[in-house]
């Protein structure tokens, strides 16, 4: 589904990505964990047209869409839910979903909007309860589940996370992964960007490490769980605690 292939990413002089390669299939839901700096942030931006790429390809879906704007980007099929949320906090709960599909035709929206809305709230029941409430008095991982219900509205065939569960407690931080890992069972295929390299390989199928913007191991994701390096450099201890 999305193929990138020898990306090269700048931010003016300074160079952060350096020949970026990487796959992800459809149906799959595929981690990509390092250290703050790595340039995982870059990368997704990178994808979505947020930040333009120097050299290199990307396909989606045999489309090359380097040079793609964002908006259009969403319009083919890929949902951003990006680092920090990034609501729109004095609009309420359903004002910010709506926005979510606002790339959609009006009659895809007219005809589908009411079932878009229910699959959230169906998701996240607690949006439902505070659908009239502003986005910006919401609990930090209700502003999580509000930011991944946008993307959904989307429609997308692919969504790219970006820290979701940053500022989270565990016990949301669990909830939060636990959505992420059932989108392959609703059509949706996933690139997980998260520092929590042990939560995201959890509900990963694969994985990639990315160092000071090369990767610099790729596997499945089993098996960079017990990779030595892997449990040296990003799970610190305690990695094999049981995820509850």
């Amino acid at each position: 589904m999305l193929r990138i292939v020898s990306i090269n990413t700048a931010y003016g002089r300074t160079q952060v990505l350096h020949g970026l390669s990487l796959h992800v299939s459809e149906g799959e839901v595929v981690a990509l964990v390092g250290a703050n700096g790595a340039g995982k942030t870059t990368l997704l931006n990178t994808i979505s047209g947020i930040v333009p790429a120097g050299k290199g390809s990307i396909l989606f879906n045999g489309k090359e869409i380097r040079r793609t704007p964002a908006d259009r980007i969403v319009r083919l099929g890929v949902s951003h839910v990006p680092e920090g949320r990034q609501l729109f906090a004095p609009l309420s709960v359903h004002d910010n979903l709506l926005l979510g599909a606002y790339t959609r035709s009006s009659g895809d929206k007219k005809a589908h909007l009411a079932e878009d809305l229910d699959r959230v709230y169906a998701m996240f029941p607690i949006l439902k309860e505070r659908s009239e409430q502003r986005a910006g008095t919401l609990s930090g991982g209700e502003q999580q589940m509000l930011a991944i219900g946008r993307g959904l509205m989307a429609r997308p065939q692919m969504m790219l996370f970006d820290e979701p569960s940053m500022g989270l407690a565990p016990r949301v931080m669990a909830d939060i992964f636990t959505a992420i890992g059932q989108f392959r069972t609703m059509g949706v295929t996933v690139l997980l960007v998260e520092q929590n390299a042990r939560w995201a390989l959890r509900i990963a199928d694969r994985g990639y490490v990315l160092e000071t913007g090369r990767i610099v191991l790729d596997g499945p994701a089993d098996e960079l769980l017990e990779n030595r390096e892997v449990q040296r450099a990003y799970l610190g201890k305690g990695y094999r605690e049981v995820w509850e």
